[in-house]
């Protein structure tokens, strides 16, 4: 059973940091492909930074310059560091695992597993 867990969501004020953690279990890090996507209310779901299976990244323009996304193959953990935050960053935040070496960070359909999301609040 493959379970996705999002963390460190929260309210920060604009040109502040978070950094969001995406635990997994019943997968291994080591062979997936991993992505965030963020979504707000009424919007689609927009897809912002992934990383390969060996850890080479891809961003969305939106994100491009502030925001960093690692994993930690032996925690089984995925990062996504984002600095100098904006209002429009407010979003719920999702993690997702595709069974494969690469994903495309804005493809959904190139992802099999997904979090629950964490909430990110910039003011």
């Amino acid at each position: 059973h493959v379970q996705l867990v999002e963390s460190g969501g929260g309210s920060v004020q604009a040109g502040g940091s978070l950094r969001l953690s995406c635990k997994a279990s019943g997968l291994d890090y080591k062979t997936y492909c991993m992505g965030w996507f963020r979504q707000v209310p009424g919007n689609e779901r927009e897809g912002i930074a992934a990383t390969d299976s060996e850890g080479s990244a891809s961003y969305a323009d939106s994100v491009k310059g502030r925001s960093t996304i690692s994993k930690d193959n032996a925690k089984n953990t995925l990062y996504l560091q984002m600095n100098s935050l904006k209002p429009e960053d407010t979003a719920m935040y999702y993690c997702a695992a595709g069974d494969g070496f690469y994903c495309v960070y804005s493809r959904p359909t190139d992802y099999v597993y997904w979090g629950r999301g964490t909430q990110v609040t910039v003011s």
